[in-house]
């Protein structure tokens, strides 16, 4: 199925998980804030929040700096 992450068509499985797409994108290990649809999607969720075709996911990296 297709989904948008950051602005760009992306063909992945269909229902996949939140976490599954983090794993796929080799994000596993950074700090992320995550939104489907506009909807802020907690850390907590990832494994059960299923993407349906259409979506549109924006995936942002925390950055630390002083």
């Amino acid at each position: 199925m297709q989904i948008i992450v950051n602005g760009a068509a992306t063909e992945v499985d269909d229902a996949i998980t939140m976490a599954e797409l983090i794993e796929q994108l080799q994000l596993g290990n950074r700090r992320l804030a995550v939104e489907v649809n506009a909807e802020l999607v907690p850390r907590s969720r990832f494994p059960e929040r299923r993407l349906a075709p259409h979506d549109q996911v924006e995936i942002i990296h925390a950055v630390g700096g002083g």
